[in-house]
């Protein structure tokens, strides 16, 4: 088996790239593992990389050590492939897939020891016109936002939760909130106008917001949350309760269900969709299941639903 590290240079505020590479010549030394640490060069490129890799066959483990965009290009390439897993080793700045593993987890990815002999279980994804997202594909005001987010982050002032935040005013207060679309949830449309469509696997995105709590990455079903327009006023309400999976206290706005195939049209390509922090722009998205078809690996006894809260009654 080999063990491939996919390296995002860019990821986080300081440099890693010596730090993994320490952790992975400690791994051959130590274990006589075969190992191999390979550098990202464009958006996209952790993609190409593991898939050409997963298309020779071999036992392959794949560590993505960068932010959730690079967990995301990762499991866009090793996904469907059988001789391939992934983990994650953080280094970016929000780091919001594994923040569904709980604090105690999280730290222990932050070190290859704890990954390369650890056991292999099967989550879900969620396809989104043929990209996979992990934890959240929402598309709205929200998706605008993570869209934008990336001006804000280089900030030496700003985390990530308070990035988002920026992003978050800025276009609440310059853009708009909602957009005229039609949303269908296995073969019902509705026509309105939207504030945000928000599919969830996992639990968090935007450095620490958290949509549906209760939202699990095992277990075959996709909670999707859908938000009518609303004014300023009402939405100022609305978000920081949102942000805390506390969308039934306001159940004349957000509607949570379980459909199996979400489908959003718009007349114009104004759908902005994000997929894990990773952006597309277009006016026909289809998102669904894709059950347990990703291959993952984590440090002994972690679960990828150590933070969800039990379903609502």
């Amino acid at each position: 088996m080999k063990h491939v590290f996919i390296i995002n240079p860019t990821a986080g505020k300081s440099d890693s790239r010596q730090k993994i590479y320490d952790m992975a010549e400690k791994l051959r030394q130590d274990h006589g593992l075969e190992v191999q640490c390979l550098l990202t060069k464009k958006q996209g490129h952790a993609t190409e990389i593991a898939r050409r890799l997963c298309q020779s066959g071999e036992e392959l483990r794949f560590y993505a050590c960068g932010g959730d965009g690079t967990v995301n290009e990762v499991a866009n390439g090793i996904i469907g492939y059988d001789n391939a897993s992934m983990t994650v080793i953080p280094v970016g700045t929000g780091n919001d897939f594994l923040k569904n593993f709980g604090p105690e987890d999280m730290e222990k990815f932050r070190d290859a020891e704890n990954l390369w002999d650890a056991p292999q279980f099967p989550i879900d994804a969620i396809d989104v016109n043929g990209r996979i997202a992990l934890t959240i594909a929402c598309s709205g005001i929200d998706a605008r936002v993570a869209k934008d987010v990336h001006n804000f982050s280089e900030s030496p002032i700003l985390d990530g939760k308070s990035s988002y935040i920026v992003s978050l005013m800025v276009n609440f207060l310059f853009k708009g909130i909602g957009s005229h679309w039609t949303v269908e949830l296995d073969g019902e449309a509705v026509e309105d106008d939207y504030a945000l469509v928000a599919v969830c696997n996992g639990r968090y995105y935007g450095g620490g917001f958290m949509p549906v709590a209760e939202a699990r990455m095992d277990d075959g079903v996709l909670n999707t949350l859908v938000v009518k327009k609303v004014s300023r006023l009402t939405f100022m309400k609305f978000v920081n309760p949102y942000s805390k999976g506390q969308y039934y206290k306001f159940p004349h706005l957000a509607r949570c269900s379980t459909p199996k195939v979400i489908r959003i049209r718009s007349e114009k390509p104004d759908i902005v969709t994000c997929l894990d922090g990773e952006c597309i722009t277009s006016d026909d998205v289809t998102i669904q299941l894709s059950d347990k078809r990703l291959n993952f690996f984590g440090p002994a006894g972690c679960s990828c639903n150590r933070t969800a809260r039990k379903p609502l009654i």
